[in-house]
């Protein structure tokens, strides 16, 4: 039997960025919250001396415990769904700021096109420029109703970066910290890029270039450049994440907790609003149910999903007929890209997540797609975030992958090898969505998410055109050796690709093709929030958090408004 708990105003389901964000605003507001999150508590003092490449980069300490919860995955739907038994292709965060903890810190905001694709596209290529398999919609919200929100989260972050692409939408200030260093292997980019007409500009970082008070008062410091910020934790807390900004802000209201170890298997619903969800203790096993007033779904995008679909609140989408939302759109990304071999040595070995530089002029609609069989793009960037001494070790095409050989070559090249690659947008398709497995189940009895998802036509084309230019700009880079990627064949979910899964509860102006509306408020339960990349109606060529930030400020703005007059909020 569970236990019936205390209610609260405000309940979030995971305390990364966005359960962060929820919880800081609307304690602010003077509401009673609670953040339930089903990992431990951590923090800097956790990072100290840890730089400990096997722990965290190779065998995922941060990350969440596949043997409790994972999910299944076929390609296509005539396949039998089998459960990812250990981390590959995306890398779920678990613990005290999610995967907010073990990010890089690559903060871009979506390009406008990306909010009205659909109208956009339609305006100037007509309405046939994809095949009708191709689910493409506008989010309901344009780039201008969201920069506000654009603007809050990056002076929470205390973004470094510079205003020189010509592409980005309008800002309303500046950055809050100047961009960080550019490095000689950055200018070798900057050089390239320029002389072939594009418009190089530095990554905005969450990895701050100088120290920064933001504006609820939460210092962050600067980054040492130690090159351990992907599946890492900041030792220094001058990586930008949920719990050296937000968390702390929330915690000081004294109108906010978090219950760590507590699993959320079920949302309790009445009508047409939910009343709090049950968890499970994961150290006990034992049973509570958390009586809310205002419920936020704050977790994963794979898991808001499967929230909804364990507990029936919403429509799952059905491929034979396109009916319902629920699942529907999941998006990847593209991620081609050509190595370069040199005869100096560089100093790769230094450097941070975020350290890069990048170029927007084949992402979204910002070259002309009239004679070209695809829509949207890539943004094309050079990472220095550090080579580290088990996972760098890149060897020419013409040396063995194991052996006395490759062992020479990979000390050989360790300094002397670089990498541009493409960032690509992906598009929604029939045949990819989020779904209950019929068979498989979790540690708690809960059915597991199936995932079918596979590359297109859209994808192999856009993979192709992108990967062109980023051999053009290495060998324009004075590399010796040039080695383009290969082609894009079938998803496969064990090589790691990129932790930017999106899309299944989408955002949308009705709920004929959405979850949620414009603020994350559910259409069938009104005091249901649900916020996370899981609202994006497809995926950009860009990081999905300054964008998941933005729409978070937004629906925290919502949940007060809601807790003021009820109903709908469109």
């Amino acid at each position: 039997m569970a236990k019936t708990l205390n209610k609260v105003d405000v309940l979030t389901v995971g305390v990364g960025w966005a359960g962060g964000i929820i919880g800081a605003e609307c304690a602010k507001a003077g509401m009673q919250v609670l953040g339930l999150e089903r990992g431990k508590k951590r923090g800097t003092e956790d990072f100290l001396l840890v730089h400990d490449e096997y722990r965290y980069a190779i065998r995922y300490d941060l990350m969440q415990d596949l043997s409790k919860e994972t999910i299944t995955f076929r390609n296509t739907r005539k396949a039998r769904a089998l459960p990812m038994r250990q981390m590959g292709s995306f890398l779920l965060g678990e613990g005290l700021g999610g995967s907010g903890t073990h990010w890089n810190g690559m903060t871009y905001r979506f390009l406008p096109y990306d909010f009205q694709i659909k109208t956009q596209t339609e305006k100037k290529y007509g309405k046939n420029k994809l095949p009708p398999e191709y689910l493409i919609q506008d989010w309901g919200i344009t780039y201008d109703e969201l920069e506000p929100y654009f603007d809050k989260f990056e002076k929470t972050v205390g973004l470094s970066g510079e205003d020189k692409n010509p592409f980005a939408g309008k800002r309303t200030s500046a950055y809050p910290t100047p961009p960080m260093k550019r490095t000689p292997i950055l200018k070798k980019f900057e050089s390239a890029t320029s002389k072939l007409g594009y418009h190089p500009f530095m990554v905005p970082s969450a990895n701050l270039s100088e120290a920064y008070v933001n504006p609820d008062g939460e210092s962050i410091a600067q980054c040492q450049y130690c090159g351990f910020c992907e599946r890492f934790g900041c030792e220094y807390g001058a990586k930008s994440s949920p719990e050296v900004t937000v968390i702390p802000t929330a915690m000081k209201t004294g109108k906010y907790d978090v219950q760590f170890h507590a699993n959320v298997i079920e949302i309790m619903k009445s009508g047409n609003k939910v009343t709090g969800v049950k968890y499970v203790d994961t150290q006990t096993g034992e049973e509570f149910i958390q009586p809310a007033d205002v419920v936020v779904l704050t977790s994963y995008v794979l898991n808001n999903a499967k929230l909804l679909m364990v507990s029936k609140i919403g429509e799952q989408y059905n491929p034979d007929t396109g009916k319902g939302t629920l699942g529907k759109n999941y998006g990847y990304q593209i991620e081609p890209g050509s190595f370069g071999f040199f005869d100096e040595n560089m100093n790769v070995f230094m450097g941070a997540g975020a350290l890069g530089m990048t170029i927007d002029d084949f992402n979204g609609d910002n070259f002309d797609h009239s004679d070209l069989d695809f829509i949207h793009g890539a943004s094309v960037s050079i990472s220095q975030s550090g080579d580290r001494p088990i996972l760098s070790n890149s060897t020419p095409p013409d040396v063995p992958a194991w052996g006395a050989e490759f062992k020479k070559s990979s000390i050989e090249n360790y300094a002397k090898n670089l990498y541009v690659y493409g960032q690509g947008a992906s598009m929604p398709h029939k045949e990819n969505y989020m779904s209950l497995d019929p068979s498989y189940k979790d540690v708690y009895g809960v059915p597991l998410l199936q995932l079918t998802y596979n590359f297109t036509d859209q994808d192999r084309k856009l993979h192709d055109y992108i990967g062109q230019r980023t051999a053009e700009i290495m060998k324009d880079m004075g590399a010796k050796t040039v080695v383009p990627g290969s082609p894009l064949t079938n998803y496969d979910i064990v090589p790691y690709q990129s932790t930017h899964n999106t899309g299944g509860t989408i955002m949308g102006a009705s709920p004929d093709n959405s979850v949620v509306n414009n603020y994350l408020q559910h259409w069938d339960a009104e005091n249901l929030f649900v916020v996370g990349a899981g609202n994006f109606a497809h995926n950009g060529g860009y990081n999905p958090t300054a964008t998941v930030g933005a729409l978070a400020y937004r629906a925290a703005e919502g949940i007060v408004k809601y807790r003021k007059s009820g109903g709908s909020l469109v």
